[in-house]
């Protein structure tokens, strides 16, 4: 089995031979958890593929939500790509330096999410690009404005008041990126002042499961993925709503499920950060 929507997904050796393609445009998502000590616009600025801009997802987000990096308005998202020469037209190509692709899938999925379905993911990302010895700069490119027309698919995106009624009438199936111990509820969550456990109903899926860790975190084969997806004990017959800690990881399970031909798997956008500092949002754990 091959991959149904194998063009999100691009190789180094592709990116390589289309770095200078007029059409194609390269973004650099790496984000860094809180207390990691490491910073990701830096880095960026040290080491980055040539022609990469750099996308914040903590600055293309709702600045007024004191939750982390929540989507934006259309209009704001709109505003931002455009600065960065993103726009109608692109073969926008996204890689971060996390492994893995955690953020490049959340970046994947904005993209998506605000109407830009071309849009791809380099597999092994920045790890695999440096690994293999290839060319990398420390010159941030002067982007060129470029129009970019945003056309908002809801459907895509879950919120708090939509997953507290689903805990009811069960018509959806959450899927949790979080490690089995976080779901669980006995692992710390990496961000204070969350209750532990998970939603009722919830199935475990660790989002690390889909990428192979021994050849620089590049995806899973189609047939492992659907696998991975029904050792999870995921029907694709129900909807599928993707959570994690903050609505990242969760976006490499609905790019996952794209790659296999499930597309519209939506993500809760405020995920565990959101659903565990509140009180009236019902929690199971073990």
């Amino acid at each position: 089995m091959s991959y149904v929507n194998q063009d999100s997904l691009v190789s180094t050796e592709w990116l390589a031979d289309h770095l200078n393609a007029p059409d194609v445009r390269i973004v650099d998502a790496t984000s860094f958890l809180p207390g990691t000590g490491r910073n990701a616009k830096a880095e960026y600025r040290d080491c980055h593929i040539p022609g990469a801009v750099f996308f914040d997802i903590d600055d293309v987000a709702d600045e007024t939500n004191e939750l982390p990096h929540m989507i934006p308005s259309p209009e704001k998202f709109s505003s931002r790509v455009r600065k960065l020469g993103l726009g109608d037209g692109n073969r926008i190509v996204v890689y971060d330096a996390n492994g893995g692709g955690m953020a490049a899938c959340r970046v994947w999925w904005m993209f998506r999410l605000y109407g830009h379905e071309d849009v791809s993911v380099l597999d092994g990302g920045l790890p695999k690009w440096i690994a293999e010895g290839r060319q990398t700069d420390d010159l941030p490119p002067v982007p060129k404005e470029r129009h970019f027309t945003p056309r908002m698919n809801n459907f895509l995106v879950r919120t708090v008041d939509q997953l507290i009624q689903n805990c009811k009438s069960q018509r959806e199936l959450v899927v949790d990126a979080r490690s089995a111990g976080r779901f669980a509820g006995t692992a710390d969550e990496p961000r204070e002042g969350l209750r532990k456990g998970h939603m009722p109903g919830s199935v475990n899926l660790p989002f690390n499961l889909l990428m192979d860790k021994d050849a620089n975190f590049t995806f899973r084969s189609a047939d492992e993925i659907k696998t991975i997806f029904d050792d999870a004990g995921i029907d694709f017959k129900k909807p599928l709503v993707a959570s994690c800690g903050s609505g990242v990881t969760a976006c490499v399970i609905a790019f996952a499920g794209h790659l296999i031909g499930e597309s519209e798997i939506a993500v809760y956008d405020g995920s565990w950060t959101e659903w565990g500092s509140r009180h009236d949002t019902p929690i199971d754990s073990e």
